[in-house]
């Protein structure tokens, strides 16, 4: 036997790090932060164990918990006070985001992304102003007459996206990232923001974004499952990968500054070719079901969540992603903070 090649030379203790090919670092996560207009207080998201909503008057504190273990930025996701069919409350000067945003800017040196969508804020909780749109045989070739369902129209949101980017700008926002997989949503934005005088603030799109079941903690997190339906109309098919070169690609063209694909790890092979496609720095989106699902296990005492969460992320860089957003920053930060002690 020739044991000439012997790869567990490299994989003692004191050379291990030396070769090893993928790190993690507090400075590529951003963490979520939940900001509740309808509460006075912090209340804790069940499903998501160790995260909560805070109140306008918590979010600097918030944000300063982050920054205390040197994650750098935050997403900020808003709970309106109030809600209505085309979701006005998203671009109200006096917003809940708007007013954290200022808060946050003014008083910490995070750094800001929001998130650019209406499911949070119409009551209908879909990522738009609905229309009707015909389901069924074509009647006019003679087929059954044809269902009318509702969706999201497409060229009516863009015009809501585009007055809240520029009223998140406005407030201070040093990114934003709008989410919502409408057509056209990422050229229609950086106009708005460049027609303001806002061309410095960088677009983060979620650029892939797939009609997941991974999403579920977060629609009670943010308060914004919907009401009727499912978003399979807008958001991608998980079955397709094809496609979301071409999404990317798209938004690429129109003016995307960071691409990025949610969730994380059931598309970790998206991540990686998007990665070895596009220059730009590409960000995956490690979502709230990947962060409930690890919880629920190590309550069981199946899994180890320190070692899973990091395993996790580890992945995640591996495949290609420049910056995660995730649920574990804070945590996972602090745990690589104590193993460099």
């Amino acid at each position: 036997m020739d044991l000439t090649h012997r790869p567990r030379r490299l994989r003692q203790d004191r050379v291990r790090g030396l070769v090893s090919e993928t790190s993690l670092e507090p400075s590529d996560f951003i963490a979520p932060v939940f900001v509740d207009a309808t509460t006075d207080e912090r209340q804790p998201i069940e499903s998501m164990p160790g995260h909560e909503r805070v109140p306008i008057d918590e979010s600097v504190a918030r944000v300063e918990e982050v920054l205390e273990t040197g994650v750098e930025a935050v997403m900020l996701f808003g709970v309106p006070e109030s809600k209505d069919p085309e979701g006005t409350r998203a671009w109200a000067d006096e917003g809940v985001v708007q007013e954290a945003t200022r808060r946050i800017a003014e008083e910490t040196d995070a750094y800001v992304i929001t998130d650019v969508c209406l499911c949070e804020y119409t009551e209908h909780g879909h990522c738009g102003p609905l229309e009707e749109e015909l389901r069924g045989e074509d009647v006019a070739e003679g087929g059954p007459a044809c269902d009318p369902i509702q969706t999201v129209d497409n060229d009516a949101t863009l015009e809501s996206l585009e007055r809240i980017a520029v009223s998140h700008a406005e407030a201070g926002a040093d990114m934003v990232a709008p989410s919502g997989m409408m057509d056209g949503m990422v050229a229609a934005i950086r106009g708005a923001l460049d027609r303001k005088g806002f061309e410095h603030v960088p677009i983060m799109s979620y650029a892939a974004k797939y009609e997941s079941a991974f999403y579920g903690p977060f629609r009670d997190a943010a308060d914004g499952a919907p009401a009727f339906g499912n978003r399979r109309h807008y958001q991608m098919d998980p079955a397709n990968a094809r496609e979301a070169m071409r999404e990317v690609r798209l938004d690429a063209e129109q003016g995307a500054d960071v691409l990025l694909i949610k969730p994380a790890l059931p598309y970790l092979d998206v991540v990686s070719e998007i990665r070895r496609e596009f220059d730009h720095p590409v960000a995956a989106y490690n979502v709230s079901g990947e962060y409930a699902m690890l919880h629920a296990a190590a309550e069981k005492g199946w899994l180890d969540l320190e070692a899973v969460a990091l395993e996790s992320l580890l992945s995640i860089k591996r495949a290609g992603a420049d910056l995660i957003l995730t649920y574990f920053a804070e945590d996972v930060a602090a745990e690589l903070a104590r193993g460099r002690r």
